[in-house]
């Protein structure tokens, strides 16, 4: 009788056992998450520092993971991470660098540029040089499903970063979705916000070109005329109907357009 008790103890140990295993196995992967996120933060703190320059070369992985004490795969995501966020460039067999410090705006949503500029820290400044009704051009009235010659709204902004041009801004507006659009003070409200805020759209078109810009844009955008751009053309419609073509222009040396995904389409945030 006495060795029954015995064997139920034995019986009953294992069970006990299993959900130790299990909350070990659960808590690993937040532990790894957080030190990667660690050596990501402290990269890009001394970068943004300016301890670490354009072109500078980081410590190695090895370095790394000796530094945190954490594993070389732990480290290698935390780079590869960087790369993807154009904070870093990695040269196979030579090391990890700092990137030159072109800011990446997005390509699948229309970004503001100006929370983008102050996000990094920096001031922002819109220059609004023209604003009118003007007539279409084949090319605009094409782009708006309008007439040509018909009566339209142009904008032209300068979008500057710590007082450098960083984006020529050519817009058209179809009068019959925005008929308020030449009265509003776009010197408190910059027109791709005002359009957001106050035009509903439901259909977005991006287009991006390596141009060379004309003598007056890059007079316009303090550069070079032998320098390159990106032109990145964007159309919005509501219910299939044009609402505005707009051409921002950026100097090539200045700027970058890019965009992460997952394989459904939609945007990674942050």
């Amino acid at each position: 009788m006495s060795a029954r008790p015995s064997r139920r103890t034995a019986a009953t140990a294992p069970r006990s056992a299993t959900p130790a295993k299990a909350v070990v196995a659960v808590a690993a992967p937040a532990q790894a998450m957080a030190l990667y996120e660690q050596v990501k933060d402290h990269i890009s703190r001394k970068i943004q520092e300016g301890i670490w320059r354009a072109g500078d070369r980081l410590p190695s992985e090895n370095e790394l993971v000796t530094q945190f004490g954490i594993s070389r795969m732990t480290v290698n995501r935390a780079l590869r991470e960087l790369v993807e966020q154009g904070r870093i460039v990695r040269v196979a067999g030579v090391g990890s660098f700092v990137a030159e410090d072109k800011p990446q705006s997005t390509l699948l949503q229309i970004a503001n540029l100006a929370s983008e500029i102050r996000q990094r820290g920096h001031d922002y400044r819109c220059d609004v040089l023209t604003v009118e009704r003007t007539s279409a051009t084949l090319e605009v009235a094409a782009a708006l499903d309008l007439r040509t010659g018909e009566s339209v709204f142009h904008s032209l902004c300068i979008h500057r970063e710590d007082g450098l041009p960083v984006q020529l801004e050519d817009r058209h507006v179809n009068p019959r979705q925005v008929p308020q659009f030449v009265a509003q003070d776009f010197t408190l409200l910059q027109p791709s916000e005002y359009l957001v805020r106050n035009v509903p759209f439901d259909q977005i078109e991006h287009v991006v070109d390596a141009v060379m810009p004309t003598a007056e844009q890059a007079a316009l955008l303090e550069m070079s005329p032998q320098e390159p751009c990106l032109l990145l053309t964007r159309r919005t419609w509501s219910r299939g109907v044009p609402i505005t073509v707009v051409r921002c222009l950026h100097p090539a040396t200045r700027y970058r357009l890019g965009s992460r995904f997952r394989a459904d389409g939609n945007p990674v945030a942050g």
